[in-house]
């Protein structure tokens, strides 16, 4: 395994009211040095699979500012300070979705661009829904989207989705569901 590189010095290069952006200047084990810009990561995030039941996912469609269009994909959201990362999911499904779940569980971290961004995103499937709402921060209503599970390959194939994090989260769950599958065969 590589060392990892000696960290010579960090400034500040630019910050607004939700990003910053450093310059790091590194020195590799080889003697190489260079300078980064990266974000440092500040709160992780959540995104939730919400499964309305055995065949059935819920989407979210909503405005995405970075891309300039209505994105579909799934619900998300920033742990506040202090805020369990299950319990931030089930918040985050009840302002977005208007629904809780009974059974979170998580499926894994991922990170999107570590080269540049320090930010990571929890994976949680929720299941077991049930009617619940509460007011979110959104500018807009969201729109809520049923999708059977059967036409996931429909669904890749959108232009409207294409965020990574939800294609991960998809194999992840598509995984998970497989194997719940295969151990429920009878031997």
């Amino acid at each position: 395994m590589s060392t990892s590189p000696k960290i010579l010095a960090r400034r500040l290069v630019a910050r607004s009211r939700l990003i910053r952006v450093e310059e790091v200047d590194l020195e590799f084990a080889n003697g190489a040095r260079r300078t980064f810009e990266r974000i440092p990561g500040g709160a992780d995030s959540v995104l939730i699979v919400p499964l309305l039941d055995a065949h059935t996912l819920l989407l979210i469609r909503e405005y995405g500012a970075g891309s300039e269009r209505y994105e579909l994909g799934l619900p998300k959201g920033i742990v506040e300070p202090g805020e369990d990362p299950v319990a931030a999911a089930n918040r985050e499904l009840q302002e977005e979705v208007g629904y809780a779940a009974r059974d979170l569980q998580v499926l894994g971290r991922v990170s999107v661009v570590p080269g540049y961004l320090g930010h990571r995103s929890l994976i949680i499937l929720a299941r077991t829904l049930y009617p619940s709402r509460l007011p979110g921060d959104e500018p807009e209503p969201i729109e809520v989207v049923p999708w059977r599970l059967d036409a996931l390959d429909a669904l890749l194939a959108r232009d409207d989705f294409d965020e990574a994090r939800s294609l991960a989260a998809l194999y992840l769950t598509e995984r998970l569901l497989a194997r719940e599958r295969g151990a429920a065969s009878p031997a």
